[in-house]
């Protein structure tokens, strides 16, 4: 009797353990398909974001706007890398992702996907994402700056590499930056280290002839 008891035991605690081993392979699954749905929804994310930037800075599209054709593109890929980073996907991904779309590779990729990066820490740090600013952002609109001493002034597309210099980085995405409007009024024609080295860059890059290397040089020294 003992026996059969010990067996009956033996068996009920071998179905009770069958049957936690099952609901924890369940629990298992079920996590691997939450993160691997969470993992899918992100990159979906990046690549939704990335396309609706994707025609602001393809290359081509850039070749045959007019004079500051693209200072208005600018403005409008900034307001969707905020948006991006409000929903918790990665305005670095989004960036890196977007010039891919456009077949933009290596150094030219890189300075490209970091020129809108630091664009949309520009406009951060100067306050301008609020709904109003981000909607005149949207629509390629200046928004105004409510942080810092430049208070209340737009915030304007100034291009690093001055174009009265060098015109043909006019509408180039990685010589265009965020700048209050007094800065960039102030600024002119300047050409110092900092452009200087961006122009070396740009050259390496493939971005920038060697004519226009050597004018920047030229007004560097």
């Amino acid at each position: 009797m003992a026996k059969r008891k010990k067996n009956t035991a033996a068996v009920a605690l071998g179905r009770l353990g069958g049957w936690w081993g099952v609901k924890r392979v369940a629990q298992l699954v079920l996590g691997w398909l939450v993160v691997g749905g969470a993992l899918a929804g992100v990159a979906g994310d990046v690549e939704s974001y990335a396309n609706r930037i994707s025609s602001l800075v393809a290359p081509a599209k850039l070749a045959t706007l007019g004079a500051r054709g693209a200072n208005s593109r600018v403005q409008k890929y900034v307001a969707i890398l905020a948006e991006a980073k409000a929903d918790g996907v990665a305005p670095k991904k989004v960036a890196g992702k977007a010039v891919a779309v456009v077949g933009m590779k290596g150094k030219a990729a890189k300075l490209t996907g970091e020129a809108m990066v630091r664009n949309l820490t520009i406009a951060e740090r100067l306050g301008c994402l609020d709904s109003e600013g981000l909607g005149e952002m949207r629509r390629g609109q200046a928004p105004t700056v409510r942080r810092g001493p430049y208070r209340g002034e737009k915030l304007s597309v100034d291009h690093i590499i001055p174009r009265t210099v060098v015109p043909e980085l006019d509408n180039l995405i990685a010589n265009l930056e965020l700048l209050p409007l007094k800065m960039n009024d102030g600024k002119n024609a300047t050409i110092g280290a900092r452009q200087v080295d961006l122009a070396r860059k740009l050259h390496q890059a493939g971005l920038l002839s060697s004519g226009g290397l050597r004018a920047v040089e030229r007004g560097g020294k």
